[in-house]
């Protein structure tokens, strides 16, 4: 017969026993220990093997509850599953699910690649994360986070109108999904067929100044410019030179060898993924005549400084990075016209278009890598000859563009 409430209730095994066993049917029994506490085990047979499994404490499972647990079991062994491997394959998958969460694999992929990235960029990544994915699906196994899913959490994203951010993160969304993927925590990557779910971003390039007349008159007017001369030279060194506004403007003297007029930009401050900075060559630019001219005609007012452009608030840190941008605006040149690092597009696109200056050279002294034979030479230091004479040509050609001579293409020497 099979045991009531109260027949569990009044149950006991006396002191001189290990155990007492009471039988409720079918493999079910009630095992009653000295102490008093009383647990449910299920009796069965799989693979030749008597076996047991556990079924929970009384009073927290009743009888019944108990038996409903047993007949669970039995029609996993009727189907040809050991119950008793099945829990435990469960309870591994449970825990999984606890520590695969969609946070933690984020994590563990940023902390397994944040050693090889720019410490800005790593901080940026986990940051955007933290703030506009993890509030919404970070606590979800990662096995459970559907295209549907991270759709709805990036359309939060795109509405508030940032659309290049929702694009930005379903990028790193996948990035954790494929991590996922490799340390078994997930099979597929839901931010690969949202690409197009998302709103199209319209490419827009930084605005620089193109045409050679448009040149000269940038030009006329950086010579005219009637505020701090210190900003003053940094636009025309920004034009003489088209290096990165940040590397402009965080010049320090100590980069700066007036007599071999060269500048040279520690690999640490160029824009490079961390092992770069660590191991990576400097960046050499040579300095036309009129460049070694504007710099040494402003070590007087900077030269006892770290800076090259010292903030116009403290000399212990270097020019604000809006400065160049808002004396721009002074001169007539908005965000849409001329920005500082349009510098460097207005360098590179006339001289290829009206000095024949071969490309190659130039993306090396625009520090953008090796793209092609000639890239890879010219990225070294011993070939600084072919450098010297376009920083010269360059120099001469905005001379002659602020001066208002007749445009004509020409070779270089």
């Amino acid at each position: 017969m099979p045991l009531t409430d109260l027949e569990c209730k009044n149950a006991a095994c006396p002191p001189e026993l290990k155990r007492v066993r009471l039988a409720d049917g079918q493999g079910l029994y009630l095992e009653v220990a000295p102490a008093g506490s009383k647990r449910w085990f299920w009796k069965y047979y799989f693979g030749g093997k008597e076996k047991r499994l556990a079924l929970g404490s009384y009073p927290d499972t009743a009888p019944k509850a108990a038996r409903l647990k047993r007949d669970e079991a039995r029609l996993l062994q009727q189907a040809g599953s050991d119950p008793a491997q099945e829990r435990i394959v469960a309870k591994l998958q449970r825990k999984a699910a606890s520590v695969n969460t969609f946070e933690a694999v984020a994590r563990d992929f940023h902390q397994l690649k944040a050693s090889g990235w720019s410490d800005h960029y790593a901080e940026r990544w986990l940051a955007r994360l933290e703030k506009d994915v993890l509030p919404w699906i970070g606590k979800l196994p990662i096995v459970d986070v559907k295209a549907p899913l991270l759709l709805s959490t990036l359309r939060r994203v795109e509405g508030r109108g940032v659309k290049e951010l929702a694009h930005s993160l379903r990028e790193a969304c996948g990035q954790v999904f494929k991590h996922g993927n490799s340390i078994g925590a997930c099979e597929h990557n839901p931010a690969a067929t949202l690409g197009g779910a998302l709103k199209p971003v319209a490419t827009k390039h930084m605005a620089a100044v193109l045409e050679p007349k448009a040149a000269g008159d940038l030009m006329r007017a950086i010579y005219g410019y009637e505020g701090q001369p210190s900003t003053r030279t940094a636009l025309e060194l920004s034009a003489l030179i088209f290096q990165r506004p940040g590397n402009v403007r965080a010049m320090e003297w100590a980069w700066v060898d007036l007599d071999s007029a060269m500048l040279t930009i520690p690999a640490d401050s160029m824009k490079r993924i961390k092992a770069g900075k660590i191991n990576g060559r400097p960046h050499f630019v040579p300095l036309a005549p009129r460049a070694v001219e504007l710099l040494k005609d402003l070590q007087p007012l900077t030269g006892h400084g770290r800076f090259v452009f010292p903030s116009l608030l403290t000399g212990e840190r270097a020019m604000s990075d809006n400065t160049l941008r808002t004396a721009l605006r002074r001169m007539g040149f908005d965000n849409d016209t001329m920005t500082p690092h349009g510098f460097r597009a207005m360098a590179r696109t006339l001289m290829v278009e009206r000095l024949n200056v071969h490309p190659d050279v130039i993306e090396a002294q625009l520090a953008h890598g090796k793209s092609g034979p000639l890239g890879m030479a010219y990225d070294r230091a011993e070939f600084m000859e072919q450098r010297r004479q376009m920083m010269d040509l360059w120099a001469d050609y905005l001379q002659r563009l602020a001066q208002g001579a007749e445009i004509v293409p020409f070779k270089a020497a």
